[in-house]
């Protein structure tokens, strides 16, 4: 098929216009992105635009309207909350979300009993809807899943022979697709920010709810009510990994990653190849570029980005749901005192993989020697383990280990009550010494809650008989202390439910292993 490349002329648009009455496919600029656009009334033409973009036919489409009015034949009803937000905002960056008619099809409303409908602001979209004489169904005009187009030239690169014309109308004034709100329930609810926020939302109909997928992605089995709520979406080639810091540590981090990119704000001190997406106080200039930039990267052959974090209140929400999307929900938190909680079975080699790890160039924080700190001479931690299991465990204000042991150890109650006295003495001390990039070695890890304080956490493992050996000739203790030790720690299947990762130390490399998860997270 050839692709017409139409000016926004009155004559251009006219032509295109036939186009969209004749079952044809024509993308078009509006204020928020390209859109790739049908006769919404033509189930065969509305198909079209599915398999130009390779979209999942669950993905509803939007309906593009060119006056209020219109939208009454495409619902059920215009309830009060949908009239109000039409009086307020329409034309506007916004799609509210209605029980639809029987006009429309199930290729628009992706199998759903409601419509996505939307009245654009840009003069140039209105005027095709005009000339079509239809409503216009359109997503964005680019390949599924990769970023949306906010430039003629990035609808030419995707659907260049896919489409009968591109009216090539300049560049998108907010670059991020509308706000949808859904008024098919009993409280509004935002399934996608965009440019018009939940405040000016609720200043207009009250109570606005935003859907948990925004900002975590879709549940399990949950179908996708609006455009842009699939799990990955607008990515490009490249991984992207949000970094979740301030700007300083943020700095730090990408300018020490070796073939990295970096998506930063404009005056970022970055190093390494970048692409800036906006300023970091204005969400709107970020929304404008946001799309372009994720296909500038493309352009420029990176393979692994990593994104400086937008704040995620305002059109920064709108941002942020772009780009988490994006990334796949991948985020580096470097917020967390810890980038690496690291723990395991005792006997499975988690001193090796602390070492190892230490060689690579991160802070281990060894919470067994911190444990011993907190129950030096004279310590408070000290005087409460003795009035818990006895003073005979103090010599010479010495804490008696061997004996705290066996009496700790002899039952899961006197277990639990060791590891509630000396936890968080042991957490406190670590937080205050951890610095970036901080590992947690601590055999309670998850016990403790400590897991709470880390990036991303690893559990290392390995087969119960070779940990016995280990333990018993690691500390010189007989078979029936070294089991008691192992007794007294959970599974592996607590271990491996519980982790983000394991590694298995049974003979097999180790080290690569731990390569390959950090990878994997970094």
């Amino acid at each position: 098929m050839e692709t017409r490349l139409l000016s926004a002329s009155e004559y251009d648009i006219a032509v295109a216009g036939k186009i969209i009455a004749g079952g044809g496919l024509v993308a078009f600029p509006t204020e928020t992105v390209y859109g790739l656009g049908a006769n919404a009334f033509d189930e065969a033409a509305v198909k079209k635009i599915y398999a130009a973009k390779g979209r999942p036919s669950d993905n509803p489409l939007i309906v593009h309207i060119a006056e209020k009015e219109d939208i009454i034949p495409l619902v059920k009803e215009v309830t009060p909350k949908a009239k109000a937000l039409i009086d307020a905002f329409f034309p506007a960056p916004l799609t509210i979300i209605l029980p639809k008619s029987e006009k429309i099809g199930n290729a628009v409303s992706g199998g759903l009993d409601t419509v996505a409908v939307r009245m654009p602001q840009n003069k140039t979209a209105c005027a095709l809807i005009k000339a079509a004489g239809v409503p216009i169904a359109a997503p964005s005009a680019n390949t599924s899943g990769a970023p949306s187009p906010t430039k003629a030239k990035r609808v030419i690169e995707d659907m260049n022979g896919k489409i009968d014309a591109v009216i090539c109308g300049g560049d998108c004034d907010f670059g991020v697709e509308s706000t949808v709100v859904s008024l098919a329930g009993e409280v509004p609810v935002i399934l996608r920010p965009g440019a018009v926020t939940k405040e000016m939302l609720e200043e207009v109909i009250g109570k606005v709810e935003v859907s948990p997928a925004v900002l975590e992605g879709m549940a399990e089995n949950e179908t996708a009510a609006s455009p842009g709520m699939k799990y990955k979406h607008y990515a490009p080639k490249a991984k992207i990994i949000i970094v979740n810091a301030r700007r300083e540590r943020y700095e730090k981090f990408v300018n020490s990653r070796k073939n990295a990119f970096a998506l930063c704000f404009e005056g970022d001190k970055v190093t390494v190849p970048k692409v800036t997406y906006g300023t970091e106080n204005s969400d709107l200039s970020q929304a404008r570029e946001i799309f372009d930039a994720l296909r500038t990267l493309d352009d420029m052959g990176a393979k692994k980005v990593y994104a400086r974090i937008p704040k995620k209140t305002g059109v920064g929400m709108a941002v942020y749901n772009r780009l988490i999307r994006a990334a796949a929900f991948r985020i580096i938190d470097l917020e967390k005192p810890f980038l690496i909680g690291l723990t395991g079975q005792t006997g499975a080699g988690k001193g090796f993989a602390g070492e190892y790890l230490k060689s690579l160039g991160f802070i281990v924080l060894d919470a067994d020697i911190y444990a011993r700190r907190v129950c030096e001479k004279n310590s408070p931690v000290l005087s409460v383990l003795s009035e818990k299991f006895g003073n005979d465990i103090i010599v010479n204000g010495e804490l008696n280990r061997p004996l705290l042991a066996e009496r700790a150890f002899s039952s899961e109650k006197n277990t639990q009550l060791l590891n509630s006295i000396t936890h968080p003495a042991v957490l406190e001390l670590c937080r205050k010494e951890a610095v970036f990039p901080a590992v947690l070695d601590a055999p309670l890890l998850f016990e403790s809650g400590a897991d709470g304080l880390c990036y991303k956490t690893i559990a290392v493992l390995a087969p119960k008989e070779l940990r016995l050996e280990r333990i018993m000739r690691r500390d010189g203790i007989s078979e029936h202390e070294a089991r008691l030790r192992m007794r007294a720690q959970k599974s592996g299947k607590f271990y491996k439910e519980n982790s983000d990762f394991t590694v298995i130390n049974d003979g097999r490399d180790i080290k690569n292993q731990i390569l390959n998860v950090l990878e994997e997270i970094l």
